[in-house]
C-alpha cells in the first residue's frame, strides 16, 4: 500500500510556522479559514463544492442558509459570501483580508438561536470607545479610534428608502486618496443578531495566533511570540469544534421536542380495564 507523500502547504497549519499574539485583530489580515468552515462543518453543514475547484461551498443541514469562499485576485474582491437560500432572503459578504475571528463572530451567532427581539449593536461600538453619529436621513455611521475602521448604515443612493450595512478598514494613501484593506457588507434585511455578533467579534482586544510578519501590514499591529503553538492552537480548535456539535445536537434534540405533533384531543391511550374475580 502507498503512503500518502507529504506535501508542504499551508494546511500543515498550526504545525508549521512560529505563532505569534497579534493585535489589534482586526488588522491582523485573514488567518486560518477553517476557523470558520470546520465550525460550520461541526455544526452539520455540508460541503457541496467542487472538488476540482478552488473554492468552498457550504449548505445548512435545512439547505436554509449557504456559504461560499472563492479567493481571487482582485483586491476589492468578496471572498467570502453568506446567505439565506430563499428568493428575498439576506446576503452578507467579506473581502480577503478580512480576519477569519471577525467573520466567526456572524457565522457562530448564526449557529445559534435567534433571540425574540434583535439587539442594537451601535452600544457595543461606543462601548469600544467608537464615535457615533446619525444624520436626519438616518444613516448612521461609527469610527474606531485609530481613525482607518467604520461601520456604517447608509440609503444606497441618497433618495432611496433601501439601506444596507458596511464595514471597512481604509488606510490613507498619503495623496488624499485610501487603500482598502477589508470590506465587508451586509444587506439590510440581514438579521440584527448577527450583525451583534460581528460587531462584538470586530472589537474585541483578545490576540488572534498569527505567523510573525504573515500580516497584511506589519507596521499596524504588535507581535509577541509568547502565545500558543502548533498543539495548544490544536487543542484550542479542536474544544471549540467540540463545544459547536455538542450545541448542534442539543438544538436538533430540542427542535425534535417542539416540532413532534402533539395527540389528537381524547386521543390519549386508554388503561385496559382489569376484571375482578
Amino acid at each position: 500500500m502507498t503512503s500518502r507523500p507529504y506535501i508542504a502547504s499551508q494546511a500543515d497549519d498550526p504545525w508549521s510556522r512560529i505563532w505569534c499574539d497579534t493585535t489589534p485583530r482586526h488588522l491582523a489580515g485573514p488567518g486560518d479559514p477553517r476557523h470558520i468552515t470546520q465550525a460550520l462543518r461541526a455544526a452539520g453543514w455540508k460541503n457541496v463544492g467542487d472538488p476540482d475547484f478552488p473554492h468552498v461551498v457550504l449548505a445548512s443541514p435545512d439547505y436554509q442558509h449557504a456559504l461560499v469562499l472563492e479567493p481571487t485576485p482582485e483586491t476589492y474582491s468578496s471572498w467570502w459570501r453568506i446567505s439565506s437560500t430563499p428568493w428575498g432572503g439576506w446576503h452578507a459578504s467579506f473581502g480577503g483580508n478580512t480576519p477569519a475571528e471577525v467573520i466567526a463572530g456572524f457565522t457562530d451567532a448564526l449557529l445559534r438561536p435567534a433571540p425574540v427581539t434583535e439587539p442594537d449593536f451601535w452600544p457595543t461600538l461606543r462601548a469600544a470607545g467608537w464615535t457615533y453619529e446619525r444624520d436626519e436621513r438616518g444613516n448612521e455611521h461609527a469610527r474606531h479610534p485609530d481613525g482607518i475602521t467604520t461601520m456604517e448604515r447608509r440609503a444606497t443612493t441618497p433618495d432611496s428608502d433601501h439601506f444596507a450595512w458596511t464595514a471597512e478598514v481604509a488606510l490613507p494613501t498619503g495623496l488624499g486618496g485610501h487603500h482598502r484593506l477589508w470590506h465587508a457588507y451586509f444587506d439590510d434585511r440581514t438579521p440584527g443578531h448577527l450583525l451583534a455578533g460581528f460587531a462584538a467579534a470586530l472589537v474585541d482586544q483578545s490576540p488572534v495566533p498569527r505567523g510573525r510578519y504573515d500580516v497584511p501590514h506589519a507596521h499596524l499591529v504588535t507581535q509577541v511570540e509568547r502565545g500558543a503553538q502548533g498543539d495548544q492552537l490544536a487543542a484550542a480548535h479542536e474544544a471549540r469544534l467540540k463545544a459547536i456539535r455538542t450545541a448542534a445536537r442539543k438544538a436538533r434534540r430540542v427542535s425534535a421536542l417542539t416540532t413532534r405533533p402533539a395527540p389528537a384531543p381524547g386521543a390519549e391511550t386508554a388503561m385496559p380495564a382489569f376484571r375482578s374475580r
